[in-house]
C-alpha cells in the first residue's frame, strides 16, 4: 500500500511541476491523490502474466499507396501558381543573414 499523501508532499510535488497551489488546494488534494495512489496500486497487483504486449488497441496497417513512378509535373507547370519566380525558380523569401 502506498505511503499517505500529505499536503507538504503535494506542495513538494506542485513545485516540482511549477503549478502554484493555494494551502486549501493542497489540503483538498492530498486525499485525492492517495486514493488514485491506492487505485494504481490495486492495478499494480493484477497477474497479467497471461496477457499478451499490446501496443495498440486497434490493428493498424500501412494505407500509402505503391510507390511507382509517375510523369513528374514539370518545371514551368510547377512553378505557374507560384507567387514569385526568378530565372525559373521560386523565389522565397531571405530567411538568413548572410554576416558572420
Amino acid at each position: 500500500m502506498p505511503a499517505e499523501i500529505t499536503p507538504d508532499t503535494v506542495r513538494h510535488i506542485a513545485r516540482l511541476a511549477r503549478l502554484q497551489l493555494s494551502d486549501a488546494e493542497a489540503v483538498a488534494f492530498a486525499p485525492q491523490l492517495s486514493r488514485i495512489l491506492e487505485y494504481v496500486d490495486q492495478l499494480g497487483a493484477l497477474d497479467t502474466s497471461a496477457v499478451a504486449p499490446l501496443n495498440h488497441p486497434i490493428e493498424l496497417f500501412d494505407v500509402t499507396r505503391a510507390d511507382e513512378p509517375a510523369p513528374t509535373l514539370g518545371a514551368d507547370a510547377a512553378l505557374r501558381n507560384a507567387p514569385a519566380t526568378i530565372e525559373g525558380h521560386f523565389r522565397v523569401p531571405k530567411v538568413l543573414d548572410s554576416g558572420a
